[in-house]
């Protein structure tokens, strides 16, 4: 709201100084700084009122050191980073942007599942939640929404390449207006390989011609498949203190710079990517995301003041996952959020081995001491700290080598 009211001061009555909101630098600083104090100074007034209500986690017994003592501490923290993300979006963005009203929906969309979630587990007692079938139909939703969107909507477009006249023209004029014409395109970036770009619709180009048409068929279910992995692994790694919100908070930093140089044109030239118009943007967002994932971590480091619970964890997922696919770099995600994969294949890995040997011996076995990973760790006697550090430091290194992959190929 901020930018259209300095952007009239500028326009209009031509105060100096008021062009400054034009800059996505510089709103992003100011979004990052205010959900960082909002977080941090506010965040203590939710973590109160949430006490006061009595919305504490129960514990399950799962026999790890310290567990029982997080008995009762207050739960729903993810309204903190929900409400400290929102609020500087609103004010710093431009909020009709489409890939911002995307974000918007998606912050608000799997933040209202994950509140379910939690309500049903806090009031009604159902240490279960919301069932999984329902939680899988909102993130569906969710993805035919995302994917509709970006493929259907004109103002979605990219260019593929474009020339140095291009860059110049940038330099010497306030529009790229006569430059080659942005087209609507499936088109995604393959990490590590040098001409790295691959169409979804060619999948389809067995079919003859005028296939590009039918390219949603392909697009939009691999929407929905992302959202809802992501979304999951998210879930599965907010299991200790500070886990999810610290190893998000790094791949959300790593989303921003691909965000910054995909949506201007200078950097995308010289870089050799995909410029994607309108969606440097999602920067501002990106800050407003990363200091509220911050400022949460002042409450949410051991020992936990709040947990984040589904209405966080959710939240989170969702966001990375449509930042990716906006900024097409959705197949990065494995390396990115290799935190979040590794978590995900633990789970999936220990269930499947676990069913098998009992149908085959019996007796059902194990790979991990437990699963998620983390807690494979914590059986294993390791403190929460030393585990949720080390997983940061993985997380940075898998972020670095996906920053790099904008030169590497």
């Amino acid at each position: 709201m901020l930018y259209y009211l300095f952007e009239y001061l500028n326009k209009v009555l031509n105060i100096p100084g008021t062009g400054v909101f034009q800059y996505i630098t510089f709103r992003s600083a100011l979004a990052f700084m205010l959900s960082l104090l909002l977080s941090t100074i506010y965040g203590k007034r939710i973590i109160t009122f949430l006490r006061n209500q009595q919305i504490g986690e129960t514990v399950r017994e799962l026999g790890l050191a310290g567990q029982n003592e997080k008995a009762g501490t207050p739960t729903m923290g993810g309204l903190i980073i929900i409400i400290a993300t929102l609020i500087p979006v609103m004010l710093f963005a431009r909020l009709q942007n489409v890939y911002i009203l995307l974000l918007i929906v998606t912050t608000l969309w799997m933040g209202t599942i994950g509140f379910i979630d939690d309500y049903i587990k806090i009031f009604k007692k159902d240490k279960q939640g919301l069932k999984g079938i329902f939680k899988v139909f909102g993130q569906v939703g969710l993805g035919l929404i995302v994917g509709s969107v970006l493929y259907f909507n004109p103002v979605v477009t990219v260019r593929t390449s474009a020339s140095n006249s291009d860059v110049n023209r940038v330099l010497t004029e306030t529009t790229i207006s006569q430059g080659p014409i942005e087209v609507k395109s499936t088109a995604t970036t393959i990490p590590f390989f040098k001409n790295n770009e691959f169409d979804y619709a060619k999948v389809l180009a067995w079919t003859g011609e005028g296939y590009e048409k039918w390219a949603w068929l392909i697009f939009i279910p691999v929407v929905i498949f992302i959202i809802t992995a992501v979304s999951n692994g998210a879930n599965l790694t907010d299991g200790i203190d500070g886990l999810a919100a610290g190893t998000s908070a790094i791949s959300v930093l790593a989303l921003g710079i691909f965000t910054f140089v995909s949506g201007n044109i200078i950097f995308s030239t010289y870089l050799n990517i995909m410029y994607i118009p309108n969606s440097g943007e999602m920067t501002v967002f990106i800050a407003a995301f990363v200091g509220a994932l911050i400022g949460f971590l002042w409450y949410n480091s051991f020992p936990a003041s709040v947990f984040m619970g589904d209405t966080g964890s959710l939240t989170i997922g969702g966001i990375i996952a449509v930042l990716a696919i906006a900024v097409r770099k959705e197949l990065l995600i494995p390396l990115l959020c290799g935190i979040f994969l590794v978590e995900n294949l633990s789970v999936v890995m220990q269930v499947g081995f676990f069913k098998y040997t009992k149908k085959r011996f019996g007796e059902g076995r194990r790979i991990f001491l437990m699963a998620p990973l983390h807690h494979h760790y914590q059986k294993k006697g390791y403190h929460e700290s030393k585990i949720v550090t080390r997983f940061w430091i993985v997380a940075i290194m898998l972020a670095i080598l996906s920053i790099v992959t904008l030169k590497l190929r």
